[in-house]
């Protein structure tokens, strides 16, 4: 029996099998793709610590990243962030800057 009359026979006794794996194969993306974010954030939290002479530009990098993260918190379904601002302790400082976007040089 072949590949295709295996998935046809699957489709016949079970109908939703077909999309049940591509909506897991989805999830598992979107799972992936957020935990990626939320590293990106931590990565960015960190470089924020100590002295740096290019704090501002760091300042800047974490708002956007902090952003990017929401956005996509919120796409997958969540709409409140307060357990993550507090669980990845992210600053004041990058929380009152989101969204916020830089002038274009001229």
């Amino acid at each position: 029996m072949s590949l295709r009359d295996s998935l046809d026979l699957i489709r016949t006794v079970r109908p939703d099998a077909g999309t049940a794996a591509i909506e897991h194969e989805i999830l598992a993306e979107r799972a992936s793709s957020l935990g990626a974010a939320e590293q990106r954030v931590i990565k960015a939290i960190a470089a924020l610590k100590g002295e740096n002479p290019d704090r501002a530009q760091r300042l800047a990098e974490a708002r956007q990243v902090v952003w990017e993260y929401f956005v996509q918190r919120e796409l997958v379904g969540f709409r409140k962030h307060t357990d993550v601002i507090q669980e990845l302790n992210i600053p004041r400082e990058v929380l009152a800057g989101l969204g916020a976007m830089a002038k274009p040089a001229r």
